[in-house]
């Protein structure tokens, strides 16, 4: 029959290499060194070879395949296969295992005093040493280990606050960029001086304060004061003749820009237009009355030739038009045709007078018909002018109205960004939401252990307590701690002023097993007997007491919720030893272990 292969380490086992050289207090010896990391020995495994090295070291040089054996090549001894490291060749080695933890050991942080052996330096003082220097997670100083809570609170440049107008987190750094936009934050009113007005409700104050000052209605038109509301019509009162003085100006400033658009001789083309008409009917009249002239009875009988050549003039020959054409000549009479003798002819010095008479008439007459022709040609020219000026205050009004499209469709795009951007901040307030919950997860696994060894610190432990006896916070949650990577979830539970039996004159822990997300791998119901501690500091009298779940108990069975029915101890410390001077409290500070035996996982 085979024999069984020795079950490799736990995950909790292997994930450290060895020990630093320098927490041994005495002299090294080569034996107990890893022959990978050459640190002192953690958990050793002996390989087949006979060279010894940490499980954590042993694991990592044989998880890509088979690998030689270092130590043997440089002892010159190597042979396959026994010099070939690979899963299963290895074994624990428990005898030098005990050795190593047997050693007298000391601390490597400057300043620290603690002294024991490996084994204790492993369990209780291994990462928890106040003297450790640790980076901060969020601004990556270095500081010690127990300055860490009060680096956090209070020094820290990243860490988180809450405001505490609104109550919503912000990073110290930005503390006044909140104060500027925090919708909570007290305003003082400058007209009332009300104090403590939240921002988001400044602007409806204002509205309705009437201290509050404002500019004057006619600020538009010039008027640059500032009135109390309740005063504002005092003010338009008093300074009524101001104000339509500016009004004025205001008004004859907009009707020189309305002239600056239309040419002034629109309004000289009105008046030449009336003047035309007039200068036409007289035009009309003057030449009614000249025809009327020259019709007129003849001076001492003149002859018949006179009277038949005037009657011609006015009668048988084609009216002309007052404003375009002269009178005709009048007819010539024919040869054949003879004047009659009953009439005494004119003398010649009379008829000359007429003949310069008439055509002086018709010399005015000509002019004043090419005058009306001027006069028609240059009322056209003014009509096409108003024509004109008509176009262009058409193509004003039209381009005015695409201007006020434009401003509209402006105005819609501005209220879209707006409400987009509105939209973004409520995206980003959900963002600095997840964030903020983020960190307070990486802060809880920073405080998880996954050994089955977990130290509770409670700070203000008084007022803790007081809560506790007032009912505000009777009981205590601790973070969760695993008894491996992927072991039981377990967290603590405690009652300040005690539960139960022990409520007013104990303290009360208990042990709770919680839903994780490899219960399905592990064995249950859960029976690893847990030791609980409240620890002395003098490390000098620590108060223990340990019990093995009752496996019928539905505290110890598979969680089908968050966490089980807590089990402890409700009698765990009489109240008294935490009264007055006592080592078990020291700057307001208590400590809980716990334990968990994780024999058989």
């Amino acid at each position: 029959m085979a024999a069984q292969e020795p079950s490799p380490p736990s995950s909790m086992e292997s994930n450290k290499p060895g020990f630093p050289k320098k927490i041994l207090g005495n002299k090294l010896e080569d034996k107990h060194l890893c022959n990978c990391c050459h640190n002192i020995l953690r958990r050793p495994f002996q390989a087949q070879c006979g060279h010894r090295f940490c499980s954590y070291c042993f694991n990592r040089t044989v998880s890509n395949g088979p690998q030689k054996c270092n130590a043997c090549i440089k002892e010159d001894i190597f042979e396959e296969p026994t010099s070939i490291l690979k899963q299963g060749c290895a074994f624990p080695d428990n005898a030098v295992r005990r050795e190593v933890e047997s050693l007298s050991a000391v601390c490597i942080n400057e300043s620290c005093t603690w002294e024991g052996t490996v084994k204790e330096y492993e369990m209780n003082h291994e990462g928890k040493c106040e003297f450790m220097i640790i980076p901060c997670p969020s601004c990556k100083e270095r500081i010690r280990f127990s300055e860490q809570e009060r680096h956090n609170e209070r020094e820290c440049p990243e860490r988180t606050l809450n405001c505490k107008y609104c109550k919503e987190p912000f990073h110290f750094k930005n503390i006044k960029a909140h104060d500027e936009i925090c919708p909570k934050y007290p305003m003082i009113c400058e007209g009332c001086a009300k104090k403590k007005i939240p921002r988001e409700k400044y602007v409806d104050h204002i509205k309705l304060c009437s201290k509050f000052r404002t500019p004057c209605r006619f600020h538009v038109v010039g008027c640059d004061m500032s009135v109390e509301k309740e005063k504002i019509h005092d003010h338009e009162r008093t300074f009524a003749y101001e104000h339509l003085n500016l009004l004025l100006h205001y008004i004859m400033g907009m009707k020189v820009s309305m002239e600056g658009l239309q040419p002034q001789g629109l309004e000289v083309a009105g008046h030449k237009l009336v003047e035309l008409q007039q200068s036409l009917r007289e035009l009309e009249a003057r030449v009614s009355q000249l025809s009327t002239t020259s019709s007129g009875p003849p001076v001492q009988g003149a002859a018949a030739s006179s009277s038949t050549l005037s009657s011609s003039s006015s009668s048988s020959g084609p009216p002309g038009p007052p404003a375009s054409a002269a009178l005709p000549p009048p007819p010539t009479l024919p040869p054949t045709l003879s004047v009659s003798t009953s009439f005494t002819p004119l003398p010649s010095s009379v008829g000359a007078a007429l003949e310069l008479q008439l055509h002086s008439e018709k010399t005015k007459v000509v002019e004043l018909g090419r005058r009306c022709t001027e006069l028609e040609v240059k009322s056209g020219t003014f009509e096409n002018v108003v024509c004109v000026l008509n176009r262009e205050v058409e193509r004003f009004a039209t381009t005015m109205e695409a201007s006020n499209r434009q401003h509209k469709l402006d105005q819609d795009k501005i209220e879209a960004l707006s409400n987009k951007v509105r939209q973004l901040e409520r995206t980003v307030g959900l963002k600095d939401l997840t964030v903020v919950e983020m960190e307070g997860r990486l802060r809880e696994m920073s405080a998880t252990t996954f050994d089955g060894v977990f130290v509770w610190r409670i700070s203000d432990f008084a007022k803790k307590r007081q809560d506790a006896i007032a009912g505000r916070a009777p009981a205590m949650f601790s973070p969760a701690f695993y008894t491996s990577k992927y072991g039981y979830k377990m967290c603590l539970r405690i009652y300040l002023n005690g539960d139960g039996t022990g409520r007013g004159s104990h303290l009360s822990l208990f042990f709770v097993v919680m839903r994780g997300l490899s219960d399905a791998l592990l064995k249950w119901p859960f029976n690893q007997k847990v030791t609980l501690m409240l620890l002395d500091q003098s490390n000098r009298e620590h108060i223990i007491d340990a019990f093995r779940p009752d496996v019928t108990s539905s505290s110890f069975q598979r969680p089908v919720s968050e966490m089980n029915i807590a089990s402890g101890c409700p009698l765990f410390c009489p109240l008294s030893k935490l009264d007055g001077k006592n080592s078990y409290i020291r700057d307001d500070t208590i400590f809980i272990k716990a334990i968990v035996d994780l024999t058989g996982l």
